[in-house]
């Protein structure tokens, strides 16, 4: 049994890249970034208006301004404004030459013969000057940024409206278990329903990555080989779940190693999680180098399959589209006493969050509980050997996505 945090280490050391490739603006979201982006323009392009008012002279805010010309944005000012002078501008626009200082309509007022005056006692330049966020050639989006709305308009205000992307990991989603049926399907006597395959599914795409489920796989050699050579056929990386305990029916790392996987570990000390396994097939004829499928085989109850996903395999599809996964934390006192019995590992907690700020752990029966674990806003873990925390105690809650 291996610590999670070497876990981690031998999961992100077997990383194989995806490849990139080109897609419209439109399909970029949720997409992993595989370009430096630099702007081709300064931002702003010239100095403009921060707000509707007058454009003029600081100098000259003590006398009545006669208006030369009126300015909306997108328009080019046509005149330098002089002494006595103004512009009437609009945010955003353009502000003309010789013009230091916008004023606000509100501490305007107009005068007969049509000039304008300052009512203000102080005001501010109010403009934004040329260049003042970004210069013409700056990098303005990193290689390896998961694209997000925000980062979408970076990318149409500097003009790339195909971006170079990496290329999404496949991932097949392979249950096991005779106890198992579809949703549609009425449990008989000693079956559950198959909730794994449809959770992993969902974490994946979330993950920015391709799942293919493949159905539920039964406790038996032959059809688990043969359902393994389905799911590698056509995909980076496969995900089991189920079957990699100690029982005389877990069958999966023998299948496993029977298919030319190289197991890399298969107990890890984190509660739940415990009995996963990760391992690698090299790709044909090639001593060293990136692997050319990685298959982790996860625990058997869905808690476990959760927690172990977001914990090793989130990180691991990330890492293949050359995007360094940081999870959100927050810091938080816990809103009760925790009292543990088994000390042996690192325990992964649900817990809610309160309006209160606190954090709360969520009362559920282990790793089969998935309702409490759907309640959850985060999880906190608690070290190994650690057999009480009082409430007040202020944890790490590593939020949910």
């Amino acid at each position: 049994m291996i610590q999670f945090e070497e876990a981690l280490r031998i999961v992100l050391a077997n990383v194989r890249r995806t490849g990139t490739e080109d897609v419209a603006l439109a399909d970029a979201a949720g997409r992993v970034l595989a370009m430096d982006v630099a702007s081709d323009l300064d931002f702003p392009p010239f100095d403009k208006s921060s707000m509707d008012g007058f454009a003029c002279r600081a100098g000259d805010l003590g006398q009545s301004l006669h208006v030369v010309e009126t300015l909306p944005a997108g328009v080019v000012p046509t005149r330098a404004i002089g002494p006595g002078q103004c512009a009437r501008i609009m945010t955003g626009a353009q502000v003309p030459g010789g013009a230091d200082t916008v004023f606000m309509i509100e501490q305007s007022e107009t005068l007969p013969d049509g000039s304008v005056r300052f009512t203000g006692t102080t005001t501010r330049p109010n403009l934004c000057r040329q260049a003042e966020d970004v210069r013409s050639g700056d990098r303005v989006l990193p290689a390896g940024t998961r694209l997000d709305p925000r980062h979408l308009a970076v990318l149409a205000s500097v003009g790339v409206a195909r971006p170079q992307v990496a290329v999404r990991p496949r991932v097949a989603i392979l249950s096991t278990g005779d106890e198992l049926v579809e949703p549609w399907v009425l449990p008989g006597p000693s079956q559950i329903r198959n909730s794994n395959g449809w959770q992993l599914a969902a974490q994946v795409a979330d993950a920015g990555a391709v799942p293919t489920y493949l159905g539920i796989a039964r406790d038996d050699m032959d059809d688990l080989g043969c359902r393994f050579r389905e799911a590698a056929a056509s995909s980076d990386v496969v995900l089991l779940s189920g079957g990699v305990s100690m029982g005389d029916f877990d069958r999966v790392p023998d299948v496993l190693k029977d298919e030319g996987i190289r197991l890399l570990f298969d107990q890890v000390a984190m509660k739940p999680g415990k009995p996963t396994t990760f391992g690698v097939r090299a790709c044909a004829g090639a001593a060293s180098g990136p692997p050319e499928l990685a298959v982790f085989g996860l625990p058997g109850n869905p808690v476990s399959t959760y927690v172990v996903f977001e914990a090793l395999v989130r990180p691991f599809l990330a890492a293949m589209m050359g995007h360094e996964f940081h999870p959100r934390w927050a810091l938080a006192p816990l809103a009760k006493d925790v009292r543990r019995r088994s000390l042996d590992r690192d325990e992964w907690l649900p817990v809610l969050l309160g309006t209160d700020g606190g954090a709360e752990p969520i009362d559920y029966h282990g790793s089969a509980d998935f309702v409490a674990l759907s309640r959850a806003d985060g999880l906190t873990r608690v070290p190994a050997g650690t057999a009480f925390l009082a409430a007040g105690t202020s944890v790490r809650v590593r939020l949910l996505p």
